[in-house]
């Protein structure tokens, strides 16, 4: 057990680059009265094709660094750590670390609604190698909506564009395209896609361009938002753990005057960082 606060604190938002924001701007919409903690790994970003233990290791180090800045409950807003280090978070961490304390992810929210949002079973993934091939989805799915197809497609090249600033530029639509295309050519009865990355909703002008109308986009950020809010109702004792006073902090393992520049992508607004080592 380590010896942490047992005061209410923030709840913390973890990311390994600024994707994460769009899943806080979400959270923050639905539930503005309580205080966030923005954990960016973006010196050691991106995670999407690093190793299983890789990413479990830097994951973990966040979740212990939140805990000790007084965080009860963590969200892991990023697809790939929520894919690769979640379970062994909650199933062998937490017991020694404190039984008491929560980390969530962004599949399982996405899981539990796809079923209603499909039509004819037949659902498309687009995300990161590490969340493709661990096939996190396809087994969240399983678990409620057993009649549910999964075809996913990695999509190495999207979160450097959206970083870069080239979301918007013509560039962008050769990779959307393929993809696309490659999606539907695995399978033509896909009739909605989650964007299993929380950078992807940035790119929906160009996905929307290359997807026939009738299919739908899921992007996580509402879901989880919503997800988060009724779990908080059913957990009455973690709702006092978290504060209420309206704040959100940032803080990035990147310089944070560089994160300042590529978070206005996500946030329209500059914001307040703080520089934080997790090593």
């Amino acid at each position: 057990m380590m010896n942490l606060s047992s005061a209410p604190g923030p709840i913390g938002i973890f990311d390994s680059g600024y994707g994460g924001l769009t899943v806080l701007h979400g959270i923050r919409q639905a539930m503005p009265q309580y205080d966030y903690l923005y954990l960016g790994d973006n010196a050691r970003a991106p995670y999407g094709d690093r190793s299983f233990d890789v990413i479990y290791d830097f994951t973990r180090q966040a979740v212990i660094k939140l805990f000790e800045m007084g965080c009860h409950l963590i969200i892991l807003g990023c697809n790939t750590a929520s894919a690769k280090a979640l379970r062994t978070i909650q199933q062998q961490d937490l017991p020694r670390i404190d039984p008491q304390r929560r980390v969530l992810g962004v599949i399982r929210p996405t899981a539990e609604i796809i079923g209603k949002l499909t039509h004819n079973n037949h659902v498309g993934l687009l995300a990161t190698e590490g969340t493709v091939a661990s096939h996190s989805y396809d087994l969240e799915i399983q678990k409620f909506w057993p009649d549910i197809k999964v075809t996913g497609v990695a999509c190495p090249f999207w979160v450097p564009l959206i970083e870069y600033g080239e979301a918007n530029s013509p560039g962008a639509d050769y990779f959307v395209k393929r993809r696309i295309e490659k999606l539907m050519q695995q399978d033509p009865l896909i009739d909605t896609i989650i964007l299993g990355c929380t950078h992807y909703p940035l790119l929906m002008p160009k996905i929307s361009k290359y997807i026939h109308p009738t299919v739908r986009l899921v992007p996580q950020g509402d879901y989880v938002a919503t997800s988060l809010v009724d779990y908080l109702k059913r957990h009455q004792k973690m709702d006092q753990m978290c504060t209420k006073r309206g704040t959100c902090l940032y803080y990035t393992t990147e310089n944070p005057e560089k994160f300042k520049g590529s978070a206005q992508i996500f946030l329209k607004d500059e914001v307040p960082v703080n520089h934080i080592d997790l090593e």
